[in-house]
């Protein structure tokens, strides 16, 4: 490719690459006749059917800039995955074209901006998560079981006053006298529990595995936020507003759940949304930190999800979301289940 093209590329700050490169001329006009062939499709001129339209009236019909352009964007597509690879530009989202030069039987000049995953300079993790990871002895005491039974018996007073139509306020308003009582017909219509103490087993359980879960959350956050403050990086800007639409467009799958608008939301709580996304840009940049200490501690320790979990986790994000873009998905799942694999091994490190 080199023959063909001439590149100079420069690291510019916030982790941006330009290419700044010139097609020789013999290589650029060797993409008029896929230009014309691609541009004629779908040409309509009287006279002559739908492409097939001779050149010569075709290039007075389209002009030839407009050919030229077509030439340029067909040349890009084809070299600017080879320029990534050659010079091993680790590229993300989309990249920024300009033609500095262009006309048939010359070079073709141009610069290509282009955002790039940047280094990030990891810690020492394996020291640093055994040290946030809290070891604490997970028990489930009677006091728990027995707030969770009164929880659940309030829950089923409530659902009776509903079913009855009878409005009542405040949970306050049950007496412990007016909750059902908890005996063996009771559970029965809570599960398949033949008596209380299968029930009171099966629920000290549930409870155990909760705070299990619990517990798990918080030495997750402990971990990363140890290892996020040990980390400098840049952020692209782009990953931050990547991040940024990723939160409103759960803000605004919620609201619209609720049967609003995002409109109605932002009128609510009198705030425009440049205001909203400006509040947000803090959390949106540092998740956007925490992805790419993620994806570095991954590529370090060669974490990658198995295939066939990949697999079935992929068919069943398609069979809820029919619609979905199967190479999107993909990434989503990817995503996901390293980040998880990932967590697995920061905890296992102590």
């Amino acid at each position: 490719m080199s023959k063909k093209i001439n590149v100079k590329i420069t690291k510019k700050p916030k982790s941006i690459v330009e290419i700044e490169g010139e097609a020789a001329a013999e290589h650029f006009d060797s993409y008029w006749d896929k230009a014309i062939k691609h541009l004629g499709k779908d040409a309509e001129i009287p006279g002559f059917r739908k492409g097939h339209v001779p050149e010569n009236i075709l290039v007075k019909q389209l002009s030839e800039m407009h050919i030229l352009e077509e030439m340029a964007e067909m040349l890009f597509n084809d070299v600017y995955p080879e320029i990534l690879e050659e010079h091993k530009i680790d590229a993300i989202g989309r990249p920024e074209i300009k033609i500095t030069k262009i006309a048939k039987g010359n070079p073709l000049g141009f610069v290509i901006s282009t955002t790039i995953v940047p280094e990030v300079p990891l810690p020492d993790y394996k020291k640093i998560a055994p040290k946030a990871k809290k070891d604490e002895e997970v028990v489930v005491t009677d006091e728990d079981v027995e707030k969770a039974i009164k929880e659940i018996r309030q829950m089923r007073a409530h659902q009776a006053l509903h079913d009855a139509n009878i409005e009542h306020e405040h949970q306050a308003e049950i007496k412990d006298e007016d909750l059902p009582e908890l005996n063996d017909e009771f559970v029965k219509t809570l599960g398949a529990f033949q008596n209380v103490a299968e029930f009171n087993t099966k629920l000290k359980e549930n409870l155990l595995e909760e705070k299990k879960r619990e517990l798990q959350d918080k030495n997750r956050i402990a971990i990363i936020e140890e290892i996020l403050k040990a980390v400098e990086v840049e952020v692209p800007e782009i990953l931050t507003n990547s991040e940024l639409q990723k939160l409103k467009a759960r803000l605004t799958e919620d609201v619209t759940r609720l049967g609003f608008t995002l409109e109605d939301y932002l009128k609510q709580i009198k705030k425009t949304e440049e205001e909203l996304l400006a509040e947000w840009r803090p959390d949106a940049e540092k998740r956007a930190k925490l992805e790419l200490v993620i994806d570095a501690i991954a590529k370090k320790e060669n974490i990658t999800p198995a295939p066939e979990d990949m697999e079935r986790e992929l068919q069943h994000l398609m069979s809820q979301y029919k619609d979905a873009d199967p190479l999107r998905a993909q990434m989503y799942v990817e995503s996901i289940l390293r980040n998880e694999l990932v967590f697995k091994f920061l905890e296992n490190l102590a």
